[in-house]
């Protein structure tokens, strides 16, 4: 490897070695690559340095521009990041190395929470580097001078890169890069990640598909741009991003081990059918975590997930730590944990809550009191979960059951923000079945497995919302700008008969909605270009944009009442708290109480599009609200190792007592499925006779079951009267015996579960299906055939379910290829109802279904028949009625 001395310029040094610290490998390999005019994926552990690096080339490049380049040049640098809370603490550490080095470099933020005037500033005199979110890259490049603002960028730095491309979010981004790969040519990107599974899909992400790459130098060699000669601006300066003491001549061999360049050029030799890849720069090592299971030595509960019993010990452990991150899965479980450990505070510790609902003024406090050490504990939830560097947590507690391997791993990181210390953390589990699902998790976090979710296809729906962008920004050709798009990795398969037909809604909101004019956003020239409708339009598309569709929510401001006039609430006048759903606060009346922002708040009414409250009186139990769509699905490989868990019993002596003792009273009551096996147990029970399974697949999955097999026992004559479901199975109740039927008919139970039900039975029940309504009013949202928000007016939720209900009925009768409708299905497959997923479990356990038939309840479907009529009750009131339901099934069980 070489000194830093031939690539690191001597006040870098200096300031390297001012703090103790010598340049690590993967941060002069990034400097090695930037010069060579690639594009590179860093995969580093937490604490490794991967900000730096990432920043590196770009304040080297900015540090040694020549005096008569100093005057404002635009933009060099953007970086994009999934959370507004990671791109201001990323602003924050860069505040010091250009301070400390008296860097010539101007960094900004530029999230939903910046100022307009500020935004507005920005165009005019854009920062050296610019710090932003998918959303906000997206306005930028639909404005008019997008062109003249991006000319001069060199570099993008995407952060925590696994976490963007698996959504929408992530199609998005990826078709901004396109056009900043079209706006720059040269343009180089870096990714970086903690936890990938799949390097290379990412690799994929970063550059043009459709485009030759440099060729790869990660040693010394030529400054190239994406044509493969050192280009020079008009100002003279190179228009790489870092120009050090290189020679010319041919491909250097890779500095290290830990470095894959990206594939040659046809020019080269290689591959004329590979597709193009950034290259892959990985860190090994690593302090090994210190992660366990809290253990209460006590039995808990078989269902719930409040994780109440935990409490005490959780408020012991922060109180033997200097910061302790509290992680929860829902905004729901962070009101509930806050108020609980509150409750507990005899100590009067300095206890935050973060969440997304919060107002932005506050998450922005508790974060800078979190930066300068004066909070012992943030209760949090995933706006956290990503890449915050806060040197002094010490401790990591997840509360409730992780979801998946890789987001646990994220989660940990967070402590012991270094490479060289061990991150310490604790998982607290809300009944047995999470602890199987905690064990599974560490077992996995002991081998370092990932499991990230696939890459995904780009999304038409999002495909439409770029569309309508990139025409505010200027007229474009059709040709040119497919060209554009299927140079995005996820859009690369997009045949030209899909673009044209999302280029056709966008003009016309397709055949069925052709006649009605508000659904024409673009129109095409005589020139044969295609540009905005009108300005309102573009105003539309500006006020709507991003792929984050939530329920609608209303303001919740702390109101002032009135001394002489007691029960009168001024409005306007106290300060805002944050936001709660609309559908939520419309089930309020004035007295109701509930928690939110960490207090007890009375309602007192609503007054325009905000929720008016006060403080309520102290001991005051409040109702807690909910927040649609915040739970985690559990991942594809984490099922799989419960699943292996539960079939192996030499494993059970790694598991908590508790949960061995609960796996042999099921053994002996009734059977544990093998690995691939799916387990199907009947009985009676009162007047009702029950159908319980165990695919461990995830509550989306699982709800789509039981939506098919119940149409599947009504069109038997077995009359089902509803199902219930968790993460790990499902419940169904009949008022005809099932196991009579399977007695008479030995293939009836494998029939039930055959793959043919996701054919006609899927198609038949996904037209009346109200998941799939919801799929696509969310796709109608994103895709600008309903405007959530309008100049001077913004429509309710309710508003918004009716248009999109009558839309999507005369859609399936008149167009049923329309396609929105096509998006929806495409979304069905993974999102809501998970049918992939479940098509993959019907092939698993074709040959290998275990039904049993008993005569009561078994221990292991005690867990899904709690979830039977359960009630939108929580706290401790909701802990009583599972904790009597819990001993009446278990009793049963195991009599």
């Amino acid at each position: 490897m070489s000194d830093p001395a031939e690539i690191l310029p001597e006040r870098f040094r200096a300031w390297f070695s001012a703090r103790g610290w010598a340049p690590r490998p993967h941060q002069l390999d990034l400097l090695r690559i930037a010069g060579a005019g690639r594009s590179a994926l860093l995969v580093a552990p937490t604490g490794a340095g991967k900000t730096l690096a990432g920043f590196l080339p770009s304040l080297v490049a900015l540090a040694e521009r020549r005096p008569q380049t100093l005057k404002p040049k635009g933009l060099h640098t953007l970086y994009v990041s999934p959370l507004k809370a990671l791109a201001v603490d990323i602003a924050r550490n860069l505040d010091a190395p250009i301070a400390e080095m008296d860097l010539p470099v101007r960094v900004e933020t530029r999230t939903g929470d910046t100022p307009a005037h500020k935004r507005t500033r920005q165009i005019s005199r854009p920062p050296d580097i610019l710090l932003t979110t998918p959303e906000q890259l997206a306005l930028l490049i639909a404005h008019r001078e997008a062109a003249e603002f991006f000319s001069g960028l060199r570099c993008v730095v995407l952060d925590e890169l696994h976490a963007l491309v698996t959504s929408k979010r992530g199609d998005l981004l990826s078709l901004a890069m396109a056009r900043l790969h079209r706006l720059s040519p040269g343009l180089a990107a870096v990714g970086l990640s903690a936890t990938v599974r799949e390097p290379d899909e990412l690799r994929k992400y970063l550059v043009p598909q459709n485009q030759p790459l440099p060729p790869p130098s990660a040693g010394e060699g030529t400054l190239r741009s994406r044509g493969g000669e050192g280009q020079r601006d008009d100002s003279g300066e190179s228009a790489g991003l870092h120009t050090g003491r290189i020679s010319s001549g041919s491909r250097a061999p890779l500095s290290r081990p830990g470095l894959t360049a990206g594939p040659p050029s046809p020019a080269e030799g290689g591959e004329r059918g590979a597709p193009p890849m950034a290259d892959l720069v990985t860190v090994a090592g690593g302090a090994k975590a210190d992660l366990r299971m809290l253990d209460l030595g006590r039995a808990l509960p078989i269902s719930g997930h409040t994780a109440w019993h935990s409490m005490p010990a959780i408020y012991a452990l922060i109180k033997e730590h200097r910061t302790t991150l509290v992680f929860v899965n829902t905004r729901l479980q962070a009101e509930y944990t806050f108020r609980e450990l509150w409750r507990l505070n005899e100590d009067a510790l300095p206890i935050a809550i973060h969440h997304g609902s919060l107002d932005a003024q506050q998450r922005r406090r508790v974060e800078a009191a979190m930066a300068a050490g004066q909070l012992r504990a943030i209760v949090c939830t995933a706006t956290l979960d990503l890449g915050i560097d806060w040197g002094d947590v010490d401790l990591v507690v997840n509360v409730g059951a992780p979801k998946g391997a890789s987001r646990i791993m994220q989660r940990i990181g967070r402590a012991n923000h270094r490479m060289d210390e061990p991150s310490k953390a604790y998982l607290v589990p809300g009944n047995r079945f999470e602890m199987l699902e905690c064990q599974a998790a560490l077992n996995a976090v002991e081998e370092a497995a990932q499991d990230t979710p696939d890459a995904r296809l780009g999304a038409l729906d999002v495909l439409a919302q770029h569309v309508l962008g990139m025409a505010c920004a200027d007229a474009f050709d059709p040709l040119d700008f497919y060209d554009e798009i299927v140079s995005a990795a996820p859009y690369a398969d997009l045949t030209w008969e899909s673009f044209e037909q999302v280029v056709d809604y966008v003009a016309t909101g397709g055949y069925a909605l052709r006649a009605y004019e508000r659904f024409a956003k673009i129109l095409r020239g005589p020139d044969g270009l295609w540009r905005v409708r009108d300005a309102r339009t573009a105003q539309a598309y500006r006020m709507n944009v991003g792929t984050i569709v939530e329920a609608a929510r209303v303001r919740v401001r702390l109101g002032r009442t009135l001394r002489g006039k007691p029960g009168t609430v001024l409005p306007k006048s106290g300060r805002v708290l944050g936001e709660i759903e609309d559908e939520f606060a419309e089930t309020l009346t004035v007295g109701d109480t509930f928690l939110f922002a960490g207090e007890t708040l009375r309602f007192e009414g609503l007054a325009e599009d905000e929720c008016l409250v006060t403080r309520a009186p102290p001991d005051t139990d409040p109702a807690i609200p909910s927040y649609a769509g915040s739970k985690f699905p559990l991942s594809t490989s984490l099922a799989a190792r419960v699943r292996a868990l539960i079939a192996d019993p030499f494993e059970w002596d790694r598991l908590p007592e508790q949960i061995g003792a609960y796996l042999q009273q099921q053994r002996r009551r009734s059977v544990l499925p093998g690995e691939r096996d799916l387990l199907v147990e009947t009985f009676p029970r009162g007047k009702r006779h029950y159908l319980t399974a165990f695919p461990f697949e995830g509550r989306l999955a699982h709800q789509t079951l039981g939506m098919l097999l119940t149409r599947r026992l009504e069109r038997d004559g077995l009359r089902p009267l509803g199902f219930a479901a968790n993460d790990y199975g499902i419940a169904i109740w009949t008022t005809r015996d099932v196991a009579e039927r399977a007695a008479l008919d030995p293939d009836f139970i494998g029939d039930l579960f055959a793959v043919d039900m996701l054919g006609d039975d899927l198609e038949a029940w996904l037209d009346e299906s109200a998941m799939m309504k919801r799929t696509f009013r969310q796709c109608a949202v994103i895709a600008g055939l309903i405007e959530r928000h309008h100049p001077g007016q913004k429509k309710s939720g309710r508003q918004v379910t009716i248009s999109t209900d009558l839309i999507y009925d005369v859609l399936r009768k008149h167009q049923p290829d329309h396609l929105l409708l096509r998006a929806a299905r495409q979304d069905a497959a993974t999102g809501l109802l998970d049918v992939r997923r479940l098509g993959m479990m019907l092939e698993r356990i074709q040959g290998r279904i275990i039904h049993r038939s008993l005569d009561r309840v078994s221990p292991l479907s005690v867990s899904v028949m709690l979830e039977i009529g359960r009630e939108r009750v929580y706290g401790e009131g909701a802990d009583e009625i599972l904790a009597e339901a819990e001993a009446e099934l278990l009793q049963e069980a195991l009599s």
